[in-house]
């Protein structure tokens, strides 16, 4: 049960009052502990099974201090239950998970003060304004957070007269994204924040998120829109049946990863020499296409006829590219947004 939910129910104004005022204010300027050279986030072979369904499967991963890191995945892969796991709300059959450097099922009270949190449903109370909400959760922190909170939902235009119940749910979005980040945490964690907003509220919500990145903070972004995360990401782990199938920067990704096509002189030469890891590899008789990792720039191609080779291309790979070569299936309702591709090298041989 939510904290703010401890009541069994929709709080009544005087309800409210008490339960704020009971709390103890948490101060985001004091001394935070020592975070392990690994990162701010670190998940250690972490596990978990709901009955015979595998959530996670031996899953670790590393989340540097001051990047948007997207956990890229369709719904059901895992990222939810992962997030659970790290804010404290579920525990893992095996390994562990600490953010902050606290261990996440031992100080997930702790933790919970110290981050910012946005679902793609955020729990907000119906009959309340945004001031009023507000308020509520002031008590929670250290008296800065109402101004800064009143900046943001000016800055997000929000009514603030309207009740939480007559908003869209693109304004709820925004509601929750203040509260989040109002107490200046140090860590945001969002899972599937834009699901069903419209475009331009979508555009606006990641524009805000990425301002507050820049000022070096770390968001932890779960999302299976590909272009979103395309757009904002400095780090991606591909998640796909509960696994982490790759985690790479998306500088490299754009940097070391690689298409290749080639039309060969006769489909039973066998495939050439590539400079670099094969992630996927499509054999269609004389048509061949690869894509291809760690591509180093030195060891460019220079294939010709003596390889049995017709003609190449080279091009990097949009990102749905790389998911689909790594993950073996494309995103299910995701359309492919990213048509066009960088050409690197071409050869053509007669």
């Amino acid at each position: 049960m939510n904290e703010l939910d401890s009541v069994g129910r929709e709080p009544t104004t005087r309800e409210a009052s008490d339960i704020a005022s009971n709390r103890p204010a948490y101060d985001s300027h004091q001394a935070r502990p020592n975070v392990e050279p690994g990162g701010i986030i670190q998940v250690d072979r972490v596990s978990k099974r709901f009955r015979n369904t595998v959530a996670l499967d031996n899953v670790s991963l590393r989340v540097p201090a001051g990047t948007v890191f997207a956990l890229l995945g369709e719904n059901g892969a895992g990222k939810t239950t992962l997030i659970r796991i790290l804010t404290g709300f579920q525990k893992p059959d095996s390994g562990a998970a600490s953010i902050l450097g606290h261990d996440c099922g031992q100080h997930s009270e702790e933790i919970r003060r110290k981050i910012g949190y946005v679902s793609d449903s955020p729990a907000l109370y119906e009959w309340m304004t945004p001031p009023e909400i507000g308020w509520f959760v002031s008590a929670f922190y250290d008296e800065g957070f109402i101004p800064r909170y009143r900046e943001l939902i000016e800055e997000f235009q929000v009514p603030p007269a309207t009740k939480i119940k007559s908003m869209s749910k693109g304004q709820r979005a925004k509601v929750a994204l203040a509260l989040a980040t109002a107490h200046d945490p140090e860590l945001l964690i969002l899972d599937e924040p834009t699901s069903g907003l419209d475009p331009m509220v979508r555009r606006q919500f990641l524009e805000s998120m990425v301002d507050r990145a820049a000022a070096g903070r770390t968001v932890l972004l779960s999302s299976h829109h590909i272009n979103e995360v395309e757009r904002v990401a400095d780090m991606v782990a591909m998640i796909h049946g509960g696994q982490v199938k790759l985690v790479q920067s998306m500088n490299d990704l754009k940097l070391h990863t690689r298409i290749v096509t080639a039309t060969m002189d006769d489909a039973h030469v066998e495939s050439p020499d590539l400079p670099g890891r094969v992630l996927s590899e499509m054999n269609n008789g004389r048509q061949r296409r690869w894509v291809i990792t760690d591509w180093n720039d030195a060891g460019e191609l220079h294939w010709g006829p003596d390889d049995g080779v017709r003609q190449f291309h080279v091009s990097v790979p949009t990102l749905e590219e790389v998911f689909i070569a790594v993950c073996g299936q494309p995103i299910r309702d995701e359309p492919s947004v990213f048509d066009r591709r960088q050409e690197v090298n071409d050869g053509h041989f007669a």
